[in-house]
């Protein structure tokens, strides 16, 4: 039997939504059936509405895509007005303040706090300038991802920013491919970086070349969620550009006709490349999806695959590098992927008046500044802002991820972001890097969800609970040795429920445990590697330090974990339009 969400998406789902937000818009919070919030709250994700966690009840994190994470001239001052305007709640983030922009794991952008009576205002100034969220969330073709510096980098054997481009205004909108089983994540990259993180996305282009013509390899399956992460699988097939979207056409309605629509656990193609195999998938692909031959597989031009692989690389575009073209493109690193907004503004002014005015964002969540004239490079590197947001970063800086966390979001059950802002400052000071360590990633998830991609990090947390001297606390599973790259790997589980603040200790120890064992110029994942399970386990234990962490206890059971005043009962959600607290039911 189809699940309770595909029979809501059979009575409305797609763009029809955005006729039911405006009426809810104009009529206000308590219009919303209160019997019917799951049912509306799932429909809201389609365009870009995700409701935030227990006790911030009326208001919703929205989500805007960029397709490759490109944002163009003109845009980011519109993000940065909406989230001035909008995005701003009852209290603040002691770390971030009280209004502020999320760069994602997935090239796009997160607000926080926005009310469903704004939606309509919000809406006409983000499509003014060529933005949406459509699509940004739901069960459809999700914002797609790239090489975030796609035309603008010498390590590219072909520019994907077009094909990029063409898939999202091919399916945006599509309502062909606006209800398929769950999400639909694609990747598509020209460089030999790997960036582009194909291999944990639904469906990937990869640089390949057949009979002396430049293209991309197809592949399937990827993905991290539910603890059961997959590689994308090569199904044999070679695509040239002009043919990009009809692949796209082909394997998203193959999910869409055979995905599972029983049991949403298992509505992901990984699960079905799993049932079926590549060559069923492509025969299948070939058989009922499209009217072409499809040509077998080129051959792969990605050998220097280096993307978070365990050494130095390129792959996360921090830095200053040169263009084809002789300007340049500016990385800097922002620390899990948080921008105050009055730094989204001065960002948005320095990229108009030393480039082009365009900036991307990479799926380190980190931003880049295109488009530098060489002859500015040195007043640009001079700007205060790149004092806060560098880019030459202490190495536990430039490898810090965090997801939304407890912060917003109902899955998580730790805080994450201003967490991750502490270890990330602790290590820094407190813990030296073994020798020839310059890359190093630390990834911290609120849950099992892997929305900061946990299982492709040096060092990965996971959060959980446990006890601590009789007291319910915060805790992390730690996992060690995943990235992407050359012989790329999961995360390997060896620590279970580490109190948060024994994470910190944990991660000194280990490190002092890998210089003194290290064989060599061995990369950390290499180490790793070379060593099984029991060994790993018995390398370093959790410590108390100097480390102190304000959020140990249970975060979840605050309305806000910020607040002066915490409990539930002292929240004022739900509100009306203008943040007042609406008058209880009793």
């Amino acid at each position: 039997m189809p699940t309770k969400v595909e029979n809501w998406k059979d009575e409305v789902y797609g763009n029809e939504i955005r006729d039911h937000l405006m009426e809810f818009a104009e009529e206000g919070w308590d219009a919303i059936p209160e019997d019917e919030h799951d049912a509306w709250f799932e429909r809201f994700k389609w365009w870009g509405l995700y409701h935030q966690r227990s006790g911030q009840e009326s208001y919703f994190m929205m989500r805007i895509g960029t397709p490759n994470g490109v944002i163009e001239p003109g845009q980011l001052e519109v993000i940065a007005e909406v989230a001035d305007k909008y995005a701003r709640g009852p209290e603040e983030n002691p770390e971030f303040g009280d209004a502020y922009c999320d760069w994602t794991t997935r090239q796009s952008i997160q607000l926080h706090w926005i009310k469903i009576e704004d939606i309509p205002e919000i809406f006409e100034l983000l499509e003014s300038v060529g933005l949406s969220t459509q699509q940004a969330c739901g069960d459809s073709w999700r914002n797609i991802v790239g090489c975030p510096v796609a035309g603008k980098d010498k390590h590219e054997h072909i520019d994907a920013w077009p094909i990029a481009e063409d898939l999202h205004e091919t399916f945006k909108g599509d309502d062909d491919y606006a209800n398929l089983p769950r999400k639909w994540k694609v990747s598509v990259t020209g460089c030999d970086q790997g960036c582009g993180q194909g291999d944990i996305n639904d469906l990937a282009y990869e640089p390949a070349e057949k009979d002396g013509e430049l293209g991309f390899n197809v592949r399937v399956g990827g993905g991290l969620s539910r603890k059961e992460p997959r590689l994308a699988r090569d199904i044999d097939v070679w695509v040239p550009p002009e043919k990009a979207a009809d692949i796209g056409h082909g394997m998203s309605a193959l999910f869409r006709e055979y995905g599972d629509r029983d049991d949403r656990f298992n509505a992901r193609i990984k699960f079905l490349m799993d049932e079926w195999g590549p060559e069923k998938m492509r025969s299948v692909l070939q058989e009922e999806f499209v009217d072409f031959e499809l040509p077998r597989a080129g051959e792969d031009m990605r050998d220097q695959y280096t993307y978070n692989a365990g050494g130095n690389e390129h792959g996360d575009h921090v830095g200053v590098h040169e263009q084809p073209d002789g300007n340049y493109y500016v990385g800097l690193n922002v620390l899990v992927g948080r921008m105050g907004v009055d730094d989204v503004y001065e960002l948005a002014e320095l990229a108009e008046e030393y480039g082009s005015g365009e900036v991307r964002l990479t799926q380190r969540q980190n931003v880049i500044v295109t488009d530098v004239d060489s002859d500015r490079l040195d007043a640009f590197l001079d700007e205060p802002l790149l004092e806060d947001y560098s880019p030459d970063p202490h190495s536990f800086m430039r490898g810090s991820i965090a997801c939304t966390g407890t912060e917003f979001c109902s899955l998580s059950i730790v805080e994450t972001k201003n967490r991750q802002v502490r270890y990330a400052r602790w290590l820094k000071e407190n813990v030296e890097l073994p020798e020839g360590v310059e890359d190093f990633h630390i990834h911290l998830s609120g849950c099992t969800a892997s929305c900061a991609q946990p299982q492709i990090a040096d060092i990965s947390l996971r959060g959980m609970k446990t006890r601590k001297d009789g007291e319910p606390v915060e805790a992390f599973d730690i996992g060690l040795g995943g990235g992407l790259g050359e012989n790329p790997h999961f995360a390997d589980w060896v620590e279970m429920r580490v109190a948060a603040d024994e994470v910190p200790g944990y991660i000194e120890n280990l490190l002092d445990a890998f210089e003194a064992e290290r064989e060599g110029d061995e990369t950390f994942r290499e180490f790793v590697a070379d060593h099984d399970e029991e060994t790993l386990q018995s390398l370093a234990d959790p410590e108390e330090t100097s480390y102190d962490d304000p959020y140990l206890g249970n975060t979840k059971m605050t309305w806000y974990p910020y607040a002066e005043d915490s409990d539930m009962q002292s929240s004022p959600a739900p509100t009306d339009a203008n943040d007042e607290p609406l008058p209880s039911d009793d």
